[in-house]
């Protein structure tokens, strides 16, 4: 018996809207869902009650005039060749289900359940991938060279984090021509000996209290 804090009114309203025949599947399959995984949370999404946990979608249900579909959200890698049916007859991995006859057996149903419950445990209790900083490209010799011919442009880049660095070399690097390349290096060396970042205009833009004159002057 399924505590009653756990039923989602909304998908008591969809089971009694359901064609007969549907619904005694659909609240074995609920049973089933609450069974396996009795954390679950039911929901409604695209009009079809769904169950969530852990934040990720476990499976979901549907009720149509002639057959009811059951399926889980990473289907695939759950039951891979074991599903019943292919998906192109119905929704979900177990075709056209007309009563509970077209379903597995319980015990059956209920190890897919679990499966899919830890799947989504592991899932939420891998630690998130480590956060690799973008490695910046290296200095090409002509900014090298210009660079170190103005001692405030040096001073700047030298203090400059990383990522303000890249910002500047990607925008050299990125240069289709060499007569753009060239205008490139002579303002990014003009905008250094000011001490400016290379979107220095955007970042003044959104500083408090930034005046709308400081975002249109000229980028010389």
């Amino acid at each position: 018996m399924i505590a009653a804090e756990k039923l989602l009114p909304k998908v008591d309203v969809y089971l009694a809207k359901a064609q007969p025949f549907a619904q005694p599947i659909l609240e074995h399959l609920r049973d089933l869902v609450h069974q396996g995984c009795p954390n679950v949370e039911e929901t409604i999404k695209w009009s079809r009650p769904f169950f969530e946990y852990r934040g990720a979608i476990l499976c979901n249900m549907s009720a149509f005039k002639q057959h009811c579909a059951f399926g889980f959200w990473k289907g695939g890698r759950i039951l891979g060749d074991t599903a019943t049916t292919s998906s192109t007859e119905a929704m979900g991995q177990f075709g056209r289900i007309t009563s509970l006859k077209d379903l597995p057996p319980k015990r059956v149903l209920l190890g897919y359940i679990k499966k899919v419950k830890q799947f989504n445990d592991a899932n939420a209790e891998a630690p998130p991938k480590p956060r690799v900083a973008k490695k910046a490209p290296a200095i090409p010799p002509y900014f090298a060279a210009a660079v170190k011919k103005n001692k405030k442009a040096l001073a700047t880049f030298e203090v400059f984090p990383p990522g303000k660095r890249r910002e500047y070399l990607e925008w050299l690097i990125e240069a289709e021509t060499d007569a753009t390349r060239q205008r490139r290096l002579e303002t990014a060396i003009e905008w250094l000996a000011e001490g400016k970042s290379r979107n220095w205009k955007y970042e003044k833009c959104c500083e408090p209290g930034a005046s709308i004159r400081a975002t249109i002057q000229p980028s010389g």
